[in-house]
């Protein structure tokens, strides 16, 4: 079959090789000179807004990338040292501190892109000094109280919860407070395009503290338990989170002079809260899988199947990417009111998340085999749900980053529906299918939950924006 021309253009486009014309001109040299210097100049050059954009993305997917080896190797040596059954335990409870801990900052993290582009365009100096020092102090005091009810929680129900799951509970409500302080960081420093200090205290320092500390105490001959490997990843956390704030506060020092510090935590929150919904039924709809096959399947089944889920993280990690890159960016342009700069970057986003999340994919289905071995000969049996699992991540980012955009453009409320409409079904779906089907039954009910989704966020944004947001056909309504 022959690729139609407008199938080709989509190709060249996720690889880099197009114009966004709007954003970034090029000069019109010809032949193969030529063809290099066009290269270098979209991967590299330029100082405009969309070479720094190809400039950021590309330095959070190295991140991303770096990131999911370190995880992917953690994950693989704490299988083998563990055992199935305590990897299972402690898988099971580093989800809930996954989930909550995204949860617990109002949504702070995420509307910081929001916030920040818009009082440093209408020139609020005194709310910006207040947002970068409050939010912060908001997010740690609020979670600190939440992780001490967690902990009351978990002491209340100790009679039904499982002996070997209470204290590694304990350690995760311990964990909570850095955590999302952190998450807190991580949205204030991509704001101003540090994105190297956003995600590399979370992403590579934690994940290599986790690995230094479990392997330390595994040479050393203490009995590496579900126990030990939470209390390394507590630790992990707490002091990748402080040098983060070491380095953060001395970088905004450097870029926002003293002065007076505004408060408004009622605007804040006006704008998070919604945003938070949207992040939490996001979360609820990422780990539903995990936490109901923790509920119907032995704790061996729990760790392949979130083995065959760290296998195919590269995929979703492209769109975290854009995601990262891009936020801040749909809230400048929508502040500026340059819509047509806003629509070309939104083009932008959306083919360089599907092509390489659709390449990704095909690639870790090819080498699913041996790569779930490095976990251990008994994870292999995993391979064909990697091919369920593939479905929803692929069909996801055929739409790209388009939450962000909703949620930059004041369409919190309605991206909100959408998502818990997606995790009421992949809730139902989870409950239906896997006490008879298992980690098969968990992968297809995320997979059609997310390819719902996809259809759902794709005629919202059509609808409220006039957008056309696939990675193939027509951009305006």
């Amino acid at each position: 079959m022959v690729a139609s021309p407008l199938a080709c253009r989509s190709m060249r486009d996720a690889w880099g090789l197009f114009d966004v014309a709007v954003m970034d001109a090029q000069p019109g040299t010809t032949g193969p000179a030529g063809l290099i210097a066009r290269l270098r100049a979209k991967l590299t050059g330029g100082s405009s807004e969309a070479s720094l954009t190809r400039r950021l993305a590309g330095t959070i997917f190295v991140i991303r990338v770096i990131s999911a080896g370190l995880a992917y190797v953690s994950q693989v040596l704490l299988a083998r040292w563990m055992g199935t059954s305590d990897y299972g335990v402690y898988v099971y409870v580093w989800t809930w501190v996954l989930l909550l801990g995204s949860m617990m900052d109002f949504g702070i993290s995420a509307s910081a892109q929001k916030i920040i582009p818009e009082y440093r365009t209408s020139g609020e100096q005194a709310l910006l000094r207040g947002f970068l020092s409050g939010s912060r102090w908001l997010t740690f005091a609020v979670s600190t109280l939440v992780s001490l009810a967690l902990a009351g929680i978990v002491k209340l129900l100790s009679p039904w919860i499982d002996p070997a799951e209470e204290l590694p509970l304990y350690i995760g409500c311990m964990t909570l407070p850095a955590f999302v302080v952190a998450n807190t960081q991580d949205g204030i420093a991509r704001s101003h395009d540090w994105m190297q200090l956003g995600l590399m205290p979370q992403f590579i320092i934690r994940q290599a503290l986790i690995i230094g500390l479990t392997a330390a105490a595994f040479l050393l001959g203490y009995h590496l338990g579900a126990v030990a490997a939470m209390v390394a990843s507590a630790g992990a956390v707490w002091i990748a989170m402080t040098g983060q704030m070491l380095v953060l506060n001395r970088k905004l020092a450097d870029h926002i002079g003293p002065g007076p510090k505004a408060y408004d935590i009622r605007g804040w929150l006006a704008i998070s809260l919604p945003i938070l919904l949207v992040e939490s039924f996001y979360m609820l709809l990422s780990y539903t899988d995990v936490l109901v096959l923790q509920q119907f399947r032995p704790s061996d089944e729990v760790g392949v199947y979130f083995a065959v889920v760290k296998t195919l993280a590269l995929v979703s990690f492209i769109h975290y990417a854009m995601s990262a890159t891009t936020a801040h960016r749909f809230a400048e342009y929508n502040a500026l009111g340059d819509k047509a700069r806003l629509s070309a970057y939104v083009a932008h986003a959306i083919n360089w998340t599907f092509w390489p999340s659709l390449a990704a994919t095909i690639v870790l289905l090819a080498l699913g085999k041996p790569l779930l071995w490095l976990f251990g000969p008994q994870f292999v049996v995993g391979y064909d749900i990697m091919f369920v699992a593939a479905i929803g991540l692929v069909v996801r980012s055929a739409i790209g980053p388009v939450e962000r955009l909703l949620n930059m453009l004041g369409q919190q409320k309605i991206c909100a529906l959408a998502y818990a409409l997606a995790f009421v079904m992949n809730l139902v779906l989870c409950i239906a299918l896997v006490p008879r089907y298992g980690g098969h039954g968990a992968a297809a009910a995320t997979s059609i939950s997310l390819s719902f989704e996809t259809v759902l966020l794709f005629w919202i944004v059509r609808q409220r924006l006039g957008l056309h947001v696939l990675a193939f056909g027509r951009r305006t309504a």
